[in-house]
């Protein structure tokens, strides 16, 4: 008996020593870890939400009808009292939880490896949830996909996983926190790939259906298996139609550009701003109350108010209002400081543009056009498509949504053209665009991104051999050959850099007779310097370094331009860029 009980330990022990040395098994088991965690992670920040809500208004049902019952200084007062949590919080804890968050991820992934502070999930969970509980214009979707990615990567911190396998992880995160958001695991599933990592891998591919599988199941525990929102049914008039969802991309498009521009735009207006940043989010809160007093539709995420449109309860003028409104709205609850996605307030924008469209089009042509409300739900994926750059991802969540097979043909039409004309109008979506304003570049690709990861100090060459510009040229070139420099830095008396010059400078002035014993480097010398600081990165350096063809850089200092710390040569950059895309390999 006790042979027959060892011979099955030994087999099980083969059994588990085999499943673990697997890659594919491990990636997998990873995944649905990931899933499970970022599903309770989306589930628990609802509930959260939803806390803070009642707390702020009495109730935790539909904001919009909340808000309609209360006194009008009520509704000034709680979003100013959320900015007033909301701020302070962000400023001293963790900077990275303001705004909508997606960005963040990907930078992580594009230049940390998938790192991401442990610290996020609490704070962005938290400061989100305030900012959307007290009616704060945002969604909750961005939030919950750096909840979940920052889950994938502290678990991926906690098993000391590899480079690659990080950055699955966390995509296993954004996958987890889309699909329980939006009971939508395939959309889920590319959201990840398409947004997140930006690019198909089939190692990725596997574990991060998986997450996004294994949070649905976990949402729909929790939260049911109902759809997002209350959708009509869709019928397809007439072929003719499919011109005019062309048109509506076109129009989406406007939108989704309108609002990426005018977003970064109030940002800066903020930052511009001479105020505390911490108390800035409670001038943004009053501004929202008082907003919320003639269109309270655009506070909170506005799910009750896209129930509206889908079901052709609102006026075209009306719905046409509350795209602009939520526009203003949405920008100055994060340019002020506020924290929330901007995935929520697209599919409104979205659902307005869509129903207030579509009214008009019913009305002009009504045997051809079909109901206002199947084209808010494809205006919807329209805008989210326009925004994100992402029109796979806006496909497939409103097809999942709907769960009706005839939208598919004008909900793609609409998101293609959408896209196209968006990518044509502005070059960056929406969280690019925040990537592009602090240099940084996605589309270029991880190794052009390690440039940017590393710092001109960090490179430079302390010993530099300068001459001084009143050296007379016959001195210069008895001690040329003694010189293992090809360039000098020429400085004046104060050590302050005056010129450049190089030994092919010289030998061309010196074969064209253009030499004299009288006349000293500065009269040769190149006066024209192009410098860089200690602090630029070496993307930035190498952009100075080959916009001239120059062999070298001086390295100033940035609190003095004229002050000599170094030298920075093209060599110099090869060499770092080709050590760390090696350290990079290794460590995947």
């Amino acid at each position: 008996m006790e042979s027959k009980i060892s011979s099955k330990s030994s087999v099980l022990h083969s059994i588990l020593r085999g499943l673990f040395s697997d890659e594919h098994a491990i990636t997998a088991i990873l995944g649905i870890i990931v899933g499970v965690a970022g599903g309770f992670g989306a589930v628990g920040f609802r509930y959260l939400i939803n806390f803070f809500q009642f707390i702020s208004y009495g109730s935790a049902a539909e904001l919009l009808g909340v808000v309609q019952s209360i006194p009008w200084y009520f509704r000034i007062a709680i979003p100013a009292l959320g900015g007033l949590i909301v701020g302070p919080v962000v400023y001293f804890f963790a900077r990275e939880a303001k705004g909508h968050g997606v960005p963040e991820v990907m930078y992580s992934v594009a230049l940390q490896r998938g790192i991401i502070r442990k610290r996020i999930v609490g704070i962005k969970a938290l400061v989100s949830a305030v900012c959307i509980g007290t009616g704060g214009s945002v969604g909750r979707e961005g939030p919950i996909v750096q909840i979940g990615s920052a889950v994938g990567s502290t678990l991926g911190q906690l098993f000391k996983v590899s480079g690659n396998r990080m950055r699955t992880m966390v995509g296993c995160g954004a996958a987890a926190g889309i699909a329980a958001t939006f009971n939508a695991p395939i959309a889920g599933s590319i959201f990840a790939i398409e947004i997140i990592l930006g690019e198909f891998e089939i190692a990725s591919f596997s574990p991060i259906v998986i997450s996004a599988v294994s949070a649905t199941a976990i949402s729909r525990h929790f939260l049911g298996d109902i759809p997002a929102f209350i959708l009509p049914a869709y019928i397809l008039h007439s072929p003719l139609e499919f011109p005019l969802y062309a048109i509506l991309g076109v129009f989406c498009a406007l939108v989704a550009v309108a609002f990426t521009l005018f977003l970064y735009r109030a940002e800066d207006v903020w930052d511009a701003i001479k105020f505390p940043e911490y108390l800035k989010a409670v001038v943004g809160g009053l501004m929202m109350g008082t907003m919320g007093l003639m269109f309270p539709q655009v506070l909170g995420v506005g799910y009750g108010a896209i129930d509206l449109a889908l079901m052709v309860k609102l006026s075209w003028w009306f719905m046409g209002l509350l795209v602009l409104f939520k526009i203003l709205a949405t920008s100055i609850t994060i340019g002020s400081g506020g924290s929330g996605g901007i995935f929520a307030p697209s599919l409104f924008m979205g659902a307005m543009a869509g129903g207030a469209f579509g009214t008009v089009a019913h009305h002009f042509f009504p045997s051809v056009a079909a109901s206002a409300g199947a084209y808010a739900v494809v205006g919807m994926g329209a805008v989210v498509a326009a925004t994100t750059h992402g029109p796979l991802q806006a496909i497939l969540i409103i097809f999942e949504m709907t769960g009706d097979y005839k939208i598919i043909l004008p909900l793609m039409i609409t998101c293609i053209i959408s896209t196209l004309v968006a990518r044509r109008l502005c070059g960056e979506s929406i969280y690019t665009f925040k990537l592009i304003r602090r240099g940084i570049n996605i589309k270029a690709g991880k190794e052009v991104n390690v440039l940017k990861s590393m710092y001109v100090k960090d490179v430079m060459y302390h010993n530099v051999e300068t001459v001084p510009e009143s050296m007379y040229l016959k001195e210069f070139a008895e001690n040329l050959p003694e010189s293992r420099s090809n360039n000098f830095i020429v400085v004046n008396d104060e050590e302050e850099i005056t010129g450049v010059l190089t030994f092919l400078d010289y030998y061309d002035a010196l074969f064209r007779g253009k030499i004299n014993d009288q006349m000293v480097i500065g009269d040769i010398a190149a006066r024209d310097v192009v410098t860089v600081s200690r602090e630029d990165n070496i993307s930035t350096a190498l952009g100075k370094i080959t916009a001239e063809d120059f062999s070298i850089l001086p390295v100033v200092s940035s609190d003095n331009p004229l002050k000599l710390l170094g030298i920075l040569t093209r060599r110099d950059i090869l060499e770092a860029y080709d050590e760390a895309v090696v350290k990079k390999s290794i460590k995947k």
